[in-house]
Order: structure tokens, then sequence, then C-alpha cells
């Protein structure tokens, strides 16, 4: 099947691949298993990986930044735009009615594409399989594109791409009193200091530290 180059992954059982693709509308219609148990197991097998991921790349993040990152790039629009950019819903089955109220363009039913083909791919090769798929197309987009105003990710992810390592921040002093202070901040990349800056607190300083580096590597 064509959907298999497009999306690099060769199914061993090609009724996985069936399922993946068979909307409910087209399911009911003609006695088919539909898409809806696999597109519950890819959501959840995508957001295991992507919380890996995210562990893994953002180690001086809390639980609440992850959260963030993790719930713009696991969301219906993130997986309806994969699937547009690689023409799934081109490969739909959907029933009569679905398809004559444009249901090939509907980001519930892309989204839910990209989510029971991954599920198949889980049920077809396993996690390591799964990870490299995501890899290819959730995990390799460019990120500071998803994260506003957040320059301490985004030359996260700059960095450990050019510089093959994670920026460090340096706290150089605190002046001020207890409930009006300023922190002066520096980074370094591969130990070599980038810039340095000032804020109300060390978040905000670390984050205009980040800017005033992107803006030296001309990435902003």
């Amino acid at each position: 099947m064509n959907l298999e180059k497009k999306i690099g992954y060769k199914f061993k059982k090609k009724n996985l691949l069936l399922e993946s693709i068979t909307h409910k509308s087209y399911g009911n219609e003609n006695g088919k298993p539909d898409n809806e148990r696999l597109e519950f197991l890819g959501d959840s097998i995508i957001g295991l990986i992507v919380a890996k991921y995210l562990y893994t790349l953002f180690p001086d993040h809390d639980e609440g930044d992850l959260s963030k990152l993790k719930n713009q790039i696991v969301s219906s629009k993130s997986f309806c735009k994969i699937a547009k950019k690689l023409d799934l819903g081109s490969f739909m089955l959907l029933g009569r009615g679905e398809l004559k109220s444009g249901g090939r363009k509907r980001e519930s039913n892309l989204a839910g594409l990209f989510e029971a083909i991954v599920g198949a791919v889980y049920l077809d090769s396993g996690p390591r399989a799964t990870e490299i798929f995501l890899n290819k197309f959730l995990l390799n987009q460019d990120f500071s594109k998803i994260i506003d105003e957040d320059y301490k990710s985004i030359l996260q992810i700059i960095s450990q791409k050019q510089f093959g390592s994670v920026p460090k921040y340096q706290i150089d002093k605190e002046v001020g009193r207890p409930h009006d202070k300023k922190f002066y901040v520096s980074v370094f990349i591969n130990d070599i200091k980038q810039s340095s800056a000032i804020g109300k607190s060390k978040k905000i300083a670390q984050n205009n530290c980040a800017m005033k580096t992107l803006k030296k590597l001309k990435n902003l």
C-alpha cells in the first residue's frame, strides 16, 4: 500500500494497517473493525514516548514546564498537521455520509488516524519501532515554534543541535532585599560564556539570558 511508503514503515500484519485507516462510519456500514481502539492505544503510547523524550531533553525543567510542552506536542492540532503533511486523509476509509461532509479534512479524523497508525505500529513491531516512527514525524519538529517566549527552551534545543550540549546557567550574584531582589545570571555553552542578563527572579534572568544568547547566535 502506498501509505506504507508515505510513512516509511512496512507492516508485517496488514490487518493492523487496514484497521488503522478504517473510520467508525465505514466500519459500521461494512461490518469491519474501526480504528477507535487503535486510536486509544496510540494516544497513550505517544504520551509516554513524548514524556520520556522531554524528560531527557530538558533536564532542568520542572513538572509544570514539561507538562506545558507535552500538551502542545501531544494534541489534535499537532497530529492533524502531520497527517495533512503526509496526506494521510486520502487513505482513510470513510462511510458515505462522513465522506460527503468533508471527513477527509476534519481535524478529529486526521488526528485520530495518526494516533491509530501509531497504535498499529506499536502492536506490529513494539516500542522501539514506534519510537523511531515518532522521531521521524513528531519529535523532529522545531520546538521553538511551539514554545511561546520560552527562550530558555528554545536555546536548549538549538544548543543541542548546533553544539551537542545543553546550556549551563550560573547565578553570578543576588542584589537587593528579599522582597525586591535582582538576579545576575550568565549562560555557558561548552564552558564558553555566551551572555549575561538580569531579572527579578532566577527564572526570568535565565530566560533573558537565553534571549540575548539566541540573538547573538542569530536564531531569534
